[in-house]
């Protein structure tokens, strides 16, 4: 990521001193995507998602003062419920052998199984730009690597 400018329109998340902590917020985390050049929208929950390969990739904030980033992964690739053993253990295995993206086994309300992967990061303290941007990227990648290994799955023989 470019360095933001240190003089800049005042309601520019990125404008000042690059090394300065900001508060993590909406507008943020936006403006970071944006100037990566990632397309996102603003759900009907007010997060901001956008789509990678096999995935949507929500970026949400949590904690009592929206100081918690939460990048997470939804596989575009769909299961039935009777596979939700089976993807219990692709998620453990996951999970043991992998610190990122944390996986998971989520049952909608159609009866559709999605793993999913979530990365957390506590910046109570702040956050600059580009570390934020790094955070991000990081958690797309992770997100992205989980939702083709999933896609991988859809073929493979079940026990």
């Amino acid at each position: 990521m470019r360095s933001p400018e240190f003089e800049g329109h005042a309601d520019d998340p990125l404008a000042g001193h690059p090394a300065t902590l900001r508060p993590l917020t909406h507008d943020l985390v936006a403006a970071v995507l944006t100037n990566r050049g990632h397309p996102v929208t603003t759900d009907a929950a007010g997060g901001l998602v956008g789509r990678w390969a096999q995935s949507h990739i929500w970026f949400l904030r949590a904690g009592d003062a929206g100081e918690m980033l939460q990048v997470r992964a939804v596989a575009a690739r769909a299961f039935g419920v009777e596979d939700v053993p089976w993807l219990h253990d692709f998620c453990n295995t996951w999970n043991r052998d992998r610190f990122w993206p944390k996986a998971f086994v989520h049952v909608d309300d159609t009866g559709h199984a999605r793993v999913c992967g979530e990365v957390i990061t506590d910046l109570e303290r702040g956050v600059t730009p580009h570390q934020l941007d790094r955070l991000l990227d990081r958690g797309i990648a992770a997100g992205c690597r989980l939702a083709a290994e999933v896609d991988r799955l859809a073929g493979t023989a079940r026990p």
